[in-house]
């Protein structure tokens, strides 16, 4: 059974920095893209950052120089550090997992992000 377990979550007022951890286990970590996505109170989920299996990133533009995601593929970790912090970065973080091309995804519950102004 895969599980997702999302950690590091928390308060931090505007111009700080999270660090955010996900634990995989349950899969064949190496085979999985990996990403990490986000919801703010009233909106769509929607993507922060991926890596590859090969290590490539890829970011959304409202991140892009500020977050930095990263994966040990031996310990089956994600991680996302989040600086320079902004109020609009609040939300729900996500973890997720995904094989290329396989339409099926698992998510891990979540952990809560609140940057005060």
């Amino acid at each position: 059974q895969v599980q997702l377990v999302e950690s590091g979550g928390g308060l931090v007022q505007a111009g700080g920095s999270l660090r955010l951890s996900c634990a995989a286990s349950g899969l064949i970590f190496n085979m999985y893209v990996m990403g990490w996505y986000r919801q703010a109170p009233g909106k769509q989920r929607e993507l922060v950052a991926t890596i590859t299996t090969g290590k490539s990133t890829n970011y959304a533009d409202s991140v892009k120089d500020r977050f930095t995601i990263s994966r040990d593929n031996i310990r089956k970790m994600v991680y996302l550090q989040m600086n320079s912090l902004k109020p609009e970065d609040t939300g729900v973080y996500y973890c997720q997992a995904q094989i290329r091309g396989n339409p099926d995804a698992h998510w891990g519950q979540g952990t809560q992000v609140t940057v005060s102004s």
